[in-house]
């Protein structure tokens, strides 16, 4: 397990434009992160963006060191064989460089697949039943690639320990990595997403931050887990309370991210992955560059 918590090092990039960027520019934007020293470039999969594997294989072949995952792919997009193939594919074409991280979603984006979202933790072993039964007669790889699942509540935190390599959870708080750490034991990778506003205004920032937010508060699975973690339908609505928001996203100068992401890695995290927010859902690469050194001497 060591070498894979290697793969991954101590603090990558998370952020969701880089499913809906152009190629072009997302071949830009995997070389300057990659340039600016973070160890891994992490992005999702939507119902109405770019398909995991392929924008994984973009990214890879854009860049030269930096570790790629998928922040999830979702499992509802593909069979479990073809999910496992195109890991295979993936891991044995970039040795060390990609991970798979997979998950459930939520009911409104499944259901948009024409699919039943009922019972998504037995959906879940299911899917892991069928990869580790999917036949791959192509050459293997050397380095296969590691298996994170989103997880939030104690089962699917079970299982991420149980069957896969570990965890990779989204939109959660500092409260969160260590009760995850708690279920998972000392084995298994803990990858928490941080997301961050570089901005020192409380009204601004919080207003970034809310604009990201709104969306998230409004899926069950998230609101849920808060609620596990303190937090009622006041802190809920309209965006976030002030307590919510600052819970959820760090912001304030370097120092302050730096912090926050120090909590989360002795809160258990062996990796974090920063989201740095920007109006509109922009990628502020320029954050980016601004943060890494206070961030990657961890």
């Amino acid at each position: 397990m060591d070498e894979k918590r290697t793969r991954i090092g101590r603090v990558g990039v998370w952020h969701a434009a880089i499913g809906r960027l152009s190629a072009e520019a997302t071949r830009k934007a995997v070389a300057e992160i990659e340039e600016f020293g973070y160890g891994t470039l992490w992005f999702g999969e939507g119902s109405t963006t770019k398909e995991a594997l392929s924008n994984a294989a973009i990214l890879l072949s854009s860049s030269r060191r930096i570790t790629v995952a998928t922040g999830i792919a979702n499992i509802w997009a593909r069979d479990a064989t073809a999910m496992a193939s195109g890991a295979a594919t993936l891991a044995e074409a970039f040795p060390g460089r990609f991970v798979l991280g997979i998950g459930v979603s939520h009911a409104p984006l499944v259901q948009s697949r024409g699919h039943d979202y009922r019972r998504p933790v037995a959906a879940m072993v299911g899917y892991l039943d069928a990869m580790d039964q999917a036949r791959y007669d192509a050459t293997p790889p050397t380095h296969p690639a590691p298996l994170l699942l989103a997880a939030l509540r104690p089962k699917m935190l079970e299982l991420a320990r149980d069957r896969a390599d570990g965890a990779h959870p989204y939109f959660v708080p500092v409260e969160h990595t260590a009760r995850a750490r708690e279920v998972l034991g000392d084995e298994p990778v803990l990858a928490p997403e941080q997301a961050v506003v570089l901005e020192r205004d409380p009204a601004t920032a919080r207003a970034y931050a809310r604009e990201h937010m709104a969306p998230y508060l409004a899926l069950p699975n998230y609101a849920n887990n808060l609620r596990t973690l303190g937090f009622d339908d006041d802190d809920l609505a309209d965006g976030g309370s002030d307590r919510l928001v600052d819970a959820i996203v760090a912001w304030g100068d370097e120092d302050a991210i730096r912090d926050r992401v120090q909590a989360h890695l002795d809160a258990g995290a062996d990796h974090v992955a920063i989201q740095p927010l920007a109006p509109g859902g922009r990628l502020p690469l320029e954050h980016l560059r601004e943060l890494a050194p206070a961030l990657l001497s961890l």
